[in-house]
């Protein structure tokens, strides 16, 4: 797909005269401040009135994070339509640009959306500068492509957890990142009268700690708890609920994610180490030392009451259960939602012939062996493998606070820490991070739509992560689309056509 930005131009009036504001709030949104860009996709030239480092708080901490663009198809404003939406009704596509729980500005219409690079190199490419050995490429730029579908976009940049000010002092720690993107969601519903698209259709979009961060949008709309924050802040007096949450991968529940990590690879002690999107082609391959498989089995053999705990249904209403040796209804309903990727990437003509851990009985897999399958997929992180026992992990040092850089967040990782001032992080925050404690709650709206998408190949965390979050919402009757699509590494919105076609039918 080629999307190539062809130029940017004038600025050029909205209205003869400027409306009315509302009166006493510095969070109105101006229409008249814009920028028409003339873009390129598919070789069809696409006018976009382009609202850029729109301030969406009153009180912002840092005006290079804390700013909303947001675009709309000129087209709209000559009351024409777009894949049958226009003005009025089209949905609010709401991607983020977290990587990492790294501070990430606001997605644009003029460079592709790579992360920011991990191990410091780029590689030259078309002009553009990209990540070496971060997320998987994407061919082309989402929003570019959501704006010629129809939609508005709206993209926000959030605080981060190495954000630091010239006193030495983190402000971007949890729940930092999350609470601006709450209190942008609050800006777009507070305007939403005077911005085009429709407020009561925004469908966030993420990948990995973005995932997570999408997530957390649809499961916490409107919670109490978020309150002093976003006032500490000057967000919008309004709601911050969504209507859809599409989650790529998400790097999220942080306070379990280690026990699922060593229940799935308990017993691979090989490993290839990674930056935080997967390692690097020439990494060598590395083994699990004495004290770190005393570990995988510790944390493994504390997955089974949390899962019991859930009291997780299937589709027919079968309890979702683990036996103290890992297995059971649990495993079974993962390995069936393998089965089905294995199947959809078979009939879509893929050659599985060299994969012994597939059982494919006239020309359909039958079963898995799920010990093989995980060999395949390859240990990439080493246990804990996100409550790091020396502090070491990104995660740590999301829950930072202000003086605090790293702390644990976990009461294994703060019993077994290597780290002689070692504290934990406070339980109130922790639980603010984690969407499971959220979903149905009875002073939340949380979104009703979700599509969830997690590579089968994929091991930046358990595949049990991401399931236990899609079977807790079909749980509680929301409606779910989720899948583990065929041999997917970490990365996401490489199934672009597949998302825009679920929002039409959500949307429509």
């Amino acid at each position: 797909m080629k999307n190539t930005i062809v130029g940017l131009f004038c600025f050029i009036s909205l209205f003869s005269c400027a409306q009315e504001r509302k009166a006493g709030s510095g969070l109105n949104f101006n229409p008249d401040k814009y920028e028409i860009q003339i873009l390129t996709y598919n070789d069809k030239e696409i006018r976009v009135r382009a609202f850029e480092k729109i301030v969406y708080v009153e009180k912002p901490v840092d005006t290079t994070y804390q700013v909303l663009n947001f675009y709309v198809p000129e087209e709209y404003y000559r009351n024409k339509s777009i894949n049958g939406y226009n003005a009025q009704n089209a949905p609010i596509f709401f991607p983020n640009q977290v990587g990492g729980y790294m501070p990430a500005e606001p997605g644009s219409t003029k460079l592709n959306n790579f992360r920011p690079p991990i191990n410091g190199g780029v590689v030259k490419d078309n002009n553009q500068q990209r990540p070496q050995g971060g997320l998987e490429d994407k061919k082309e730029n989402t929003i570019l492509k959501a704006l010629s579908h129809g939609y508005v976009v709206a993209s926000a940049g959030a605080r981060g957890r190495t954000n630091k000010n010239k006193d030495g002092k983190y402000y971007g720690k949890a729940p930092a990142g999350l609470v601006d993107l709450k209190a942008a969601i609050r800006y777009l519903k507070l305007n939403d009268r005077e911005m085009p698209g429709n407020a009561d259709k925004i469908i966030s979009n993420g990948t990995s700690a973005g995932g997570a961060m999408s997530a957390l949008l649809g499961a916490t709309g409107d919670n109490p708890d978020y309150l002093p924050y976003l006032k500490e802040i000057g967000a919008a007096e309004t709601s911050d609920a969504i209507y859809a949450s599409s989650d790529y991968c998400p790097i999220t529940n942080l306070d379990h994610a280690d026990a699922a990590y060593e229940w799935q690879f308990f017993g691979v002690n090989d490993y290839k180490k990674g930056g935080l999107f997967g390692p690097q082609a020439d990494t060598a391959t590395e083994t699990l030392n004495e004290r770190q498989q005393k570990v995988s089995l510790e944390l493994k053999n504390t997955f089974p009451a949390y899962i019991n705990s859930l009291k997780l249904k299937d589709e027919k209403g079968n309890l979702l259960t683990l036996d103290n040796s890992g297995n059971g209804s649990f495993k079974e309903f993962l390995k069936a939602k393998v089965i089905v990727s294995a199947n959809v990437a078979l009939k879509a003509g893929t050659d599985l012939s060299e994969r012994p851990f597939l059982i494919i009985k006239n020309g359909i897999v039958t079963d898995i062996n799920w010990d093989e399958y995980i060999r395949y997929m390859q240990r990439q992180k080493t246990p804990p493998a996100f409550d790091a026992l020396d502090l070491s992990a990104a995660e740590n040092t999301e829950f930072g606070t202000e003086s605090f850089d790293a702390k644990h967040f976990t009461e294994y990782s703060l019993k077994n820490t290597t780290v002689s001032n070692a504290v934990i992080a406070d339980k109130q925050i922790v639980k603010m991070m984690n969407p499971m404690n959220y979903i149905g709650d009875a002073h939340t709206k949380t979104a009703k739509y979700w599509r969830i998408r997690h590579g089968s190949k994929d091991k930046d965390t358990g595949l049990a992560i991401s399931a236990i979050l899609a079977v807790r919402l079909a749980n509680q009757c929301y409606h779910v689309d989720y899948a583990l699509p065929w041999d997917k590494h970490h990365s996401g919105d490489y199934d672009l056509d597949e998302l825009f076609h679920w929002i039409d039918q959500i949307s429509k």
